[in-house]
Order: C-alpha cells, then sequence, then structure tokens
C-alpha cells in the first residue's frame, strides 16, 4: 500500500462506521474507537510490529476491566490539543504502567509521537511539539 491511499483508508473507515450508527455510537466515544479499530485493520498486520493482535486485545480487556482509558478519549484529547489525525496507536507498558503511544500528523504537517499514560489520560510526553 501506498502512503497515498492512508487517507482514503482512514475517510473509508470513518465513513463505513458511520453508515452503521447503531455499531459506532452504542456507547461514549463509540465512533472514534470504531474508526481507529477499523483504520488500524485497513492497515495490515505488519503495520504495528509483530503481536499487534495480542496487544489489541490486552488493550481491550484493559479498558474494559477499568484499568485503562478507551483510545477513543485519548484521540479526543489529542486532537483538541494538537489538531491532525492518527497515523496510528498501541498499548505498551512504561515500567509497570499501560502507556498509549500515538503516532500523531498534525495539521501543519509536523509528526507527534504522544505517549499517554493508559489509565488517568495524562500525557506523559509529546516528541515533535
Amino acid at each position: 500500500m501506498n502512503r497515498m491511499s492512508s487517507p482514503l483508508l482512514v475517510l473509508f473507515a470513518v465513513a463505513a462506521v458511520i453508515a452503521v450508527p447503531g455499531v459506532a455510537l452504542a456507547r461514549p466515544h463509540g465512533l472514534a474507537d470504531a474508526a481507529m479499530g477499523v483504520m488500524m485493520a485497513a492497515a495490515g498486520p505488519d503495520s504495528l510490529g509483530a503481536g499487534w493482535r495480542q496487544q489489541q486485545g490486552e488493550a481491550r480487556e484493559a479498558v474494559q476491566s477499568g484499568r485503562a482509558i478507551p483510545l477513543g478519549r485519548v484521540m479526543e484529547q489529542i486532537r483538541r490539543r494538537t489538531p491532525g489525525r492518527p497515523l496510528d496507536a498501541g498499548m505498551e507498558q512504561s515500567g509497570s504502567r499501560p502507556v498509549y503511544r500515538v503516532r500523531w500528523a498534525a495539521e501543519d504537517g509536523r509528526r507527534i509521537d504522544y505517549i499517554v499514560d493508559a489509565e488517568t489520560g495524562a500525557i506523559l510526553r509529546a516528541d515533535g511539539e
């Protein structure tokens, strides 16, 4: 897949989620979470490295058990701070704490790597601001 098709995939992902509003809007932040899931799935299995499916399951479990906030809420927070769009995102461990790593394309062309505490939503680091 070339880089020119990425914006089209994001547009397609959002359109697909909007086309089925009952699924995406069944819970708060459902639209953003669903769009991110479709976008990440469309990127392919190698885009986030080995083990991304297991990582996705662990992140889902952490959110469902209340140990982490939804990724959609993190995306909304970043979007308010820095208008733009996500390039990719995933949950990692930083010491003993789960964190979201979000690669973000700002509207002004900068690429920013955000590290966000998955339990509190606090932005711990923003490389490229």
